[in-house]
């Protein structure tokens, strides 16, 4: 039984924990227990879904720009392993690591925390300007991080400039795709997410360059023209294909937290993203101190983003078969494995053997976190669906790497960070599992 089937069969009258069920046909309410057509949909979806393209020119032209623009957003915040490093080396060398990751980590966390805020606004039809002003703030950001000296400079360009504008077009990108895509939604996601694996592959890889042969201030302002590049062409191709919700009620439905499926699994994105980015934000750092070329030590975080186009695409194309969490489930598993075997890398070939497989499972993991809460309410209010979960997920964003820093600070030694982080990674992966048996009750089923 799939996540859209158990909405609608656990239904006991007209109403269910997210809602009335309506007809898309005419607004009346639907009938309790019905159950969804595998080939137009589920009936909780409203406003015409049953006519969902699942394809078409304009459909895919919208994931090529939101893959463009999640390349100048996600891809970018990838990237920050590099600024770690340069910042420890350079710019901050006065300040720990645990206090430069606060940098990083208010990027991570603001690429979800907006959700709340702008996932309501794109429910009652906001796209387009919210969107623009985000693009433009991100180039305005990565212009003057390049001008900053003090710490708290960066926190505010870096961290919280760039991070909201991440933030915005974040949102915005996972709710508009649901618009398009039912059947072939894992691998509209995927292509969507490839975007942050391409921009946090190449990124660095220029970063690294663009600093060795400028000053950091060229580099962050060719980094700016190059990221107004890929969001003209978001800003271009996103639309949304259903019209707003008539009346999009209570800006927060805190009553969706009624439902255990629902409440499990945002609990288990909080606790594992305590712990996923810590083996991409030490990683390079790790290879230095490990006696690596300082060259192969910088290109680890690249190699693990171009890893991870893999375990996007494979992952979205997947889920569509199996379901999202059926792979979901092994995918954080295997990435919780590699962040335990992380900090036992220390030469050459073990670290790039991490590096692939580590970044293979997180794209599985990032490329379809979302996917499970399309299924779990109307298509209309899914920007508030998930912009509460990933509301509740960016404190783990926030609070991970720092937490990681303060561990490595005290103790010195990687391997307590890598038992740290492998461990939250594990919690996260057992709270999945609750919910795929809340979900089916049996071991066999597509979830």
């Amino acid at each position: 039984m799939s996540f859209k089937e158990h909405a609608l069969s656990s239904a006991s009258s007209s109403t269910t924990a997210f809602g009335p069920l309506t007809s898309p046909a005419n607004g009346e309410k639907a009938v309790a227990g019905a159950r969804p057509d595998p080939e137009k949909g589920p009936a909780f979806f409203d406003n015409d879904e049953s006519e969902c393209p699942d394809g078409g020119l304009k459909a895919w032209l919208c994931v090529f720009g939101i893959s463009c623009g999640l390349c100048a957003t996600f891809g970018f915040v990838n990237a920050w392993g590099i600024f770690q490093a340069y910042y420890e080396e350079f710019t901050l060398r006065t300040m720990s690591p645990s206090d430069i990751a606060w940098i990083g980590s208010m990027q991570y966390a603001l690429v979800f925390m907006p959700g709340l805020a702008f996932g309501r606004l794109f429910d009652m039809g906001y796209l387009r300007l919210p969107v623009g002003l985000a693009s433009a703030l991100l180039v305005a950001c990565t212009f003057l991080t390049g001008e900053c000296k003090e710490f708290w400079q960066f926190i505010l360009c870096q961290g919280f400039g760039i991070g909201l504008a991440s933030g915005t077009v974040f949102t915005a990108a996972t709710g508009v795709v649901p618009h398009w895509f039912n059947k072939k939604l894992g691998l509209a996601f995927a292509c969507m997410a490839a975007g942050s694996s391409i921009g946090g592959t190449v990124f660095p890889i220029i970063l690294k360059n663009l600093i060795e042969r400028q000053s950091f201030q060229w580099t962050l302002r060719i980094m700016g023209f190059i990221l107004a590049v890929f969001l003209l062409i978001l800003n271009l191709t996103i639309s949304r294909r259903l019209p707003p919700k008539p009346h999009p009620g209570p800006f927060i439905n805190l009553s969706m937290f009624k439902s255990p499926i629902y409440s499990i699994y945002s609990v288990a994105l909080f606790v594992g993203f305590l712990g996923i980015y810590t083996c991409l934000t030490y990683l390079s750092i790790s290879g230095v101190v490990a006696g690596i070329e300082p060259d192969l030590a910088f290109y680890l975080l690249s190699i693990a983003n171009a890893s991870s186009l893999f375990g996007r695409l494979g992952g979205g194309i997947l889920s569509d078969r199996l379901g999202p969490l059926n792979v979901l489930i092994p995918g954080t598993f295997i990435a919780g494995i590699m962040t335990y075997a992380w900090p036992f890398a220390t030469t050459k070939g073990p670290l790039i053997f991490v590096a692939v497989i580590y970044g293979i499972s997180s794209g599985v993991y990032v490329a379809i976190l979302s996917q499970p809460l399309v299924g779990m309410g109307k298509i209309t209010e899914v920007g508030m669906r998930g912009g509460m979960t990933f509301s509740i997920m960016s404190l783990g964003a926030l609070a991970g790497p720092p937490i990681s820093g303060a561990i490595l600070d005290h103790t010195g030694s990687f391997k307590n960070v890598g038992y740290y982080a492998g461990t939250t990674i594990m919690l996260s992966v057992a709270l999945m599992a609750v919910t795929r048996h809340l979900l089916l009750g049996k071991l066999v089923g597509k979830a």
